[in-house]
């Protein structure tokens, strides 16, 4: 009688191992793929930041007074912009990059001066690799998360006429 009550505590003891190991080996799985899926929100959520500072830079640059367009000297000018009377605000904050979780942002420069666009300074390879939107298209198959440029482009024929060089400001008119 006491052999066979040994023999069952030790099965017993042995299935409860298992189950252990097997639990452990569930948790491990489910936590890789609240990663993954953490990760995929980091992205999106890095392309939503993005796409807003893109818009933000677009409109500093588009509303800017007189005749010359200008890029904003820095992010900051993008929440407060004081060029007017009355202080305009193209970007609520300046946002922090959700992959690196710092308020720090690669800038891509302007030639002329100023800030075009921003990019994360994180390393990571992305998990998105397609079916981008179409303004980010060119972030297909990139390898690097911080390869990922949020630059605005302005159209070519958004310089006023007055600041084109093919203006015929000094041609000569019949009365003139």
């Amino acid at each position: 009688m006491k052999r066979q009550g040994k023999l069952q505590a030790g099965f017993t003891y042995l299935a409860l191992l298992f189950a252990v190991a097997l639990s452990g080996v569930a948790l491990a799985a489910v936590g890789s793929l609240w990663s993954v899926e953490r990760q995929r929100e980091k992205e999106d959520e890095l392309l939503t930041i993005g796409d807003q500072f893109r818009a933000a830079i677009a409109s500093y640059y588009e509303r800017s007074p007189g005749l010359v367009k200008r890029y904003p000297a820095t992010l900051d000018d993008l929440a407060k912009d004081n060029r007017f009377l009355k202080t305009q605000r193209h970007l609520r904050q300046v946002y922090r990059d959700p992959l690196t979780g710092q308020n720090v942002w690669g800038l891509v420069s302007a030639p002329e001066g100023g800030i075009m666009g921003v990019y994360s300074l994180s390393k990571a390879a992305p998990m998105k690799r397609s079916g981008f939107a179409l303004a980010d298209a060119e972030f297909k198959g990139k390898e690097k998360v911080e390869d990922w440029r949020f630059v605005y482009r302005p159209a070519k024929d958004s310089m006023p006429a007055a600041a084109t060089p093919s203006n015929n400001l000094f041609k000569k008119t019949p009365n003139g």
